[in-house]
């Protein structure tokens, strides 16, 4: 398998693509990331060169850099929580093993739930973090892995906690925090895909369910929210994917994530979702090209998480509405979160821009890591602050 960076003037098919996820936005003179199978990278190489289209090779064998991220370590750096790794990837079993004893070690700032069950019947956990200190705080919401491939996101979500936890004591900023605010963290999303992108398939995006009229599994869980359901930016073809299911919400981890979220929408002031890759910062919307009532708030909040960040490595991410930043795409969960009434709601794209795509090397989750932290802390730091537009005025749509 190999790795191929395209500029495209017509789409290709029988490869992988990465860079859009989807053929439909490839246009004329695009950079288009593509992962293609061994046995078809002599045709591709014959074809491009026919064409004329300029190409590189990123990674020439995938499978390589797959083992170096799911070979053997050492169980006891695996097992305790003391010895945790957070330098390497996890398996979804050892993302949860690692849960539960975090919110055994650490009562007074942790509490573990689920919010259901997947598909395949996994539950869906999340930890709360948060000084108890009186009932109605203001909330954050943090998802990670709700695409299966973009393995930094659970990372990122384990990151979180542990760097919360042990920076609470001296840390001011995060002991303000955790004292104003609770912190809903679920670090694997789509349970079931991820565990698949372990055992069978790593670059696997979607959730697993089945399909009763085609063999292709799954839907892809950032297309399956109830706003502006199946419209541009989604298919409907269910081998696509950007699946976006039979019927909103049909996907039981999205189901359940919306039903916690509506629940709990009057404190919950900030939705933040981390995905991979193109180093971005989005906000809504992503279904069309508009503007947001409290725009002037969310760009602010949106200018200081990216300032944040480029001050731990010198990163620079781009920021601003998902469908002229990014794309377009319906049913995603930034737009329904926002049209939910909470009024940030934001989605981050990691590291990197291409080079190493979904596979990047287990040497870059921790400044990955440390710089988004340091955004995340920047945009809920700003909800202890009052914005002129904030949410007592903040027109629902």
């Amino acid at each position: 398998m190999s790795r191929w960076c395209l500029s495209l003037q017509q789409p290709l098919r029988r490869v992988d693509l990465w860079q859009p996820n989807s053929a439909s936005l490839i246009h004329q003179n695009a950079t288009v990331d593509v992962h293609v199978n061994r046995n078809d990278t002599q045709g591709l190489h014959s074809r491009l060169k026919q064409e004329r289209i300029d190409y590189r090779v990123f990674i020439s064998n995938l499978q390589k850099e797959i083992e170096k991220q799911t070979g053997y370590r050492s169980s006891r750096k695996r097992r305790s929580e003391a010895q945790y790794d957070y330098e390497v990837y996890h398996s979804l079993e050892e993302i949860q093993s690692w849960m539960f004893e975090t919110n055994q070690t650490h009562p007074d700032l942790v509490d573990m739930f689920s919010v259901g069950k997947s598909y395949e019947g996994r539950p869906l956990y999340v930890l709360q973090l948060g000084k108890r200190s009186r009932p109605q705080k203001k909330a954050v919401w943090i998802d990670c892995g709700v695409h299966a491939r973009e393995w930094i996101g659970p990372a990122f979500c384990q990151w979180f906690v542990k760097e919360a936890i042990s920076s609470y004591q001296y840390d001011s900023v995060m002991t303000r925090l955790l004292d104003q605010l609770n912190f809903y963290v679920m670090p694997v999303f789509n349970v079931d895909g991820y565990r698949f992108s372990w055992t069978t398939d790593r670059f696997w995006r979607k959730t697993r369910s089945k399909n009763h009229k085609f063999h292709c599994r799954g839907v892809d869980a950032n297309r399956n929210w109830k706003v502006k359901w199946c419209d541009e930016g989604a298919s409907s073809h269910p081998c696509d994917d950007t699946y976006c299911g039979p019927y909103p919400e049909s996907e039981p981890e999205v189901k359940a994530v919306a039903k916690f979220l509506r629940k709990h929408k009057k404190r919950i002031k900030a939705y933040i979702s981390i995905h991979a890759y193109a180093q971005m910062l989005l906000y809504p919307y992503s279904y069309k090209y508009a503007t947001i009532p409290n725009f002037s708030c969310v760009e602010s909040a949106a200018q200081n998480a990216v300032t944040a960040l480029y001050s731990a490595y010198g990163v620079r991410y781009r920021y601003g509405p998902a469908s002229t930043t990014l794309y377009v795409s319906s049913g995603s969960s930034i737009d329904w979160a926002y049209r939910n009434g909470i009024p940030y709601a934001f989605a981050f794209e990691l590291r990197d821009t291409g080079y190493f795509g979904f596979l990047l090397p287990e040497s870059l989750i921790n400044p990955t890591c440390t710089e988004t932290m340091r955004a995340v802390k920047a945009i809920a730091s700003g909800l202890l602050k009052k914005c002129e537009t904030d949410r007592d005025r903040f027109p629902y749509i």
